[in-house]
């Protein structure tokens, strides 16, 4: 049993943050979660401490999950895990590559920059762009630059009323002041998770839409499904997340008419789908993967 001590950020009661203390656990004995709400970063004395807990002195950190909803403040969360970095302890995946991610329209502007294809897509503050998008694009999707598993994106129908519109953009604007837009795409039932550690290609699940929902994601009554994408769409979903170096990751992406697209690329990555899509467990190859890469650090 490894004597490594590691600790994983995440939200206590939550499945996957549970399941990979657990796996972590049986392989070295040590169990530890931290909520981010408990975090305290002593700057003069560089610890940064949780329940007693100085998180400087342990082995590594995995980033599981940084809070219940994204938000500006989760950046600040990460931030407090610089100290711990700057302390040498290995953070998976490394701090400011999950920061690159939070933000969708940092996200997707490295994935524009590097090629990838996506969606159409417009980011403006302009309310009168933003109807003028939506009307050109005949049905868009508002997109928070700040959210998970289509939490606050809506769905607008662009042959609606010219008051209806500016009534749903100001709507939208009130909270969202940059506002991302994005062409729907019609997709065939279902959208793609293809999951990625240490960015070696692990397998991919579908989430398939099972009602009228307009959007896949399990909250909206999708179910997760096996699914052998071709090597073509492999080898774009490999770009695509060569472009943060993440140590585990899913990427989200469809195939359409006119071939695959990127919707994004997680800042964490999903064990469910990899659970109950591909029948594998991925918190046992995580922890078998950091414990790996440690050890590797240790002996050089």
């Amino acid at each position: 049993m490894s004597a490594l001590r590691i600790g994983v950020i995440g939200i206590p009661g939550k499945w996957s943050t549970e399941v990979l203390a657990d796996s972590l656990e049986a392989r070295t004995g040590f169990r530890l979660v931290v909520d981010m709400e408990d975090v305290c970063a002593e700057l003069t004395s560089g610890k940064l401490v949780a329940n007693g807990v100085n998180l400087c002195e342990l082995d590594g950190l995995i980033v599981k999950k940084i809070s219940q909803q994204y938000s500006p403040a989760t950046l600040d969360r990460i931030e407090l895990l610089r100290l711990a970095e700057q302390a040498g302890v290995r953070v998976f995946s490394r701090t400011e590559t999950i920061i690159r991610m939070i933000d969708r329209l940092g996200c997707t502007m490295t994935l524009r920059n590097g090629g990838i294809p996506m969606p159409e897509t417009v980011v403006t503050e302009s309310r009168n762009q933003a109807v003028r998008t939506i009307r050109e694009f005949g049905a868009a999707v508002l997109k928070p630059l700040y959210s998970t598993k289509a939490r606050g994106m809506e769905l607008v129908d662009g042959s609606l009323d010219e008051a209806t519109l500016f009534s749903i953009i100001d709507r939208f604007r009130a909270s969202n002041p940059m506002m991302y837009i994005q062409k729907k795409i019609n997709l065939p039932g279902q959208d793609l998770g293809m999951v990625f550690l240490g960015g070696e290609y692990v397998g991919t699940y579908a989430r398939v839409n099972q009602g009228e929902a307009w959007n896949t994601t399990i909250q909206s009554g999708g179910r997760y499904a096996s699914h052998t994408p071709p090597q073509s769409t492999i080898d774009l979903a490999t770009r695509a997340q060569a472009l943060f170096g993440m140590d585990f990751t899913t990427v989200d992406l469809a195939d359409t008419d006119d071939g695959p697209i990127v919707f994004e690329v997680s800042a964490f990555g999903g064990f469910r789908g990899v659970q109950e899509g591909m029948g594998m467990d991925a918190s046992a190859m995580y922890a078998d993967y950091v414990l790996k890469e440690l050890s590797q650090c240790t002996t050089h």
